[in-house]
């Protein structure tokens, strides 16, 4: 058995960041940059108006000085002309700053009579103007890699780019083995239960950006899992869940093998998720997950979501740990890396008392896997550890 950190380093070994592929910023969003974006224009393309008010010169404003109103700025059409001393053109957020006029006296501090607007009190510190290219210039970048969030999509729109280059979704098939399963909606036999595993992976993967695939069943014989595999050919990544142990009907390794597979690892010294095997079968990266329920989402997390954040060319590295303080005591841990479900409360992480990886009602209740190192004692409580925030809605 090889460690964890020695079976992510396998895995990044088999893949590489995919092609780069344009596509419309509007459906842009959750995609990674491939290649740097650059500003077409300036922002603001001209000195703005940041408030509703009076353009002037800044040097003319002081309590009660009286400016004759010539004209108006709404958003979108300036003012053509230029204005002088003892002038003013009312203006409106985001207009262009007319010719002659450097500071916008706040409308609050204004009273208007006919044309005539008179500064009361004393006014508010100006000048009220954003310079053009106050929030980016032609020319500017975002970098990539990144992956693009609403925010960056209004940047990115903002500096007149209708498209972007992003990183290819990696194309995921998921197969399920065993003769015991049927999918959701059939009617299981008596010894049968229903497929859960693959919809989760489904929805995991799909959420780090993967186009996943769920092939059908393929059944504990090598000619069924032959004809699976082969359906899968033509996916960057290919999933089995179930069927990657060594029992007489675990036929994953074998047929693989029979099938040219390079295996790059099997077993990791964790728990659970202990039966994991990887390697290329052709031209697709292979990993073989558990076909525990609870394993093969815990396997899906730590190591597959890693692997497709590598395919989107965000990097080659572990899920991100979080610390926090136990909420209760735990005894010590044996030789193999813990990844325990526990719920996240005000008072720290309290892990389930029951760690059976058949219980998917427990995995649905927890938002954090404890990491219990190997042979890490025993812990007590406000003991900080750390853990894998899991996704909740």
């Amino acid at each position: 058995m090889i460690s964890v950190a020695e079976a992510l380093e396998r895995l990044f070994a088999l893949v590489a960041p995919l092609e780069p592929e344009t596509v419309p910023l509007r459906v842009a969003a959750g995609r990674v940059l491939a290649e740097d974006a650059t500003a077409l224009r300036d922002q603001p393309p001209f000195p703005a108006s940041a408030m509703d008010g009076y353009a002037v010169r800044g040097d003319a404003v002081a309590p009660g000085a009286r400016f004759t109103v010539i004209g108006e700025a709404p958003a979108g059409r300036r003012f053509a002309g230029r204005v002088g001393s003892g002038e003013a053109v009312r203006i409106f957020t985001g207009a262009p700053m007319p010719e002659g006029t450097d500071r916008v006296v706040i409308q609050e501090d204004v009273t208007r009579e006919g044309d005539m607007a008179t500064v009361t009190g004393t006014p508010g510190p100006g000048p009220h103007v954003r310079p053009a290219g106050a929030d980016f210039r032609a020319g500017d970048r975002v970098a990539a890699p990144r992956r693009l969030s609403a925010a960056d999509l209004a940047l990115l729109a903002a500096m007149n780019l209708p498209e972007v280059r992003v990183t290819r979704r990696p194309s995921v098939a998921i197969l399920s083995t065993g003769d015991e399963l049927v999918m959701p909606g059939e009617a299981p036999g008596d010894d049968q239960i229903v497929a859960s595993n693959v919809f989760a992976l489904a929805a995991l993967l799909e959420a780090e950006g993967a186009e996943a695939r769920i092939l059908p069943i393929a059944r504990d014989t090598e000619s069924s899992l032959r004809a699976g595999l082969q359906l899968a050919q033509g996916a960057d990544l290919i999933l089995t869940v179930g069927g990657a142990s060594v029992g007489d009907h675990d036929l994953v390794a074998p047929v693989a093998a029979a099938l040219g597979m390079d295996t790059a690892f099997y077993k990791v010294a964790m728990r659970p998720g202990k039966p994991l095997m990887a390697g290329r079968l052709g031209a697709s990266a292979m990993i073989g997950l558990p076909g525990n329920p609870v394993s093969a989402i815990v396997c899906g997390t730590v190591f597959v979501a890693p692997v497709i954040r590598k395919m989107l060319g965000l990097g080659a590295a572990p899920a991100p740990r979080l610390t926090a303080p136990l909420a209760r005591d735990i005894a010590a841990n044996g030789p193999r890396e813990h990844y325990m479900r526990a719920r996240l409360g005000p008072e720290g992480l309290e892990p389930f008392a029951s760690q059976d990886s058949a219980l998917l009602s427990l995995m649905a209740e927890a938002d954090a896997l404890l990491i219990r190192p190997p042979s890490d004692g025993p812990r007590a409580p406000g003991e900080t550890v750390e853990y894998l925030p899991l996704p909740r809605p």
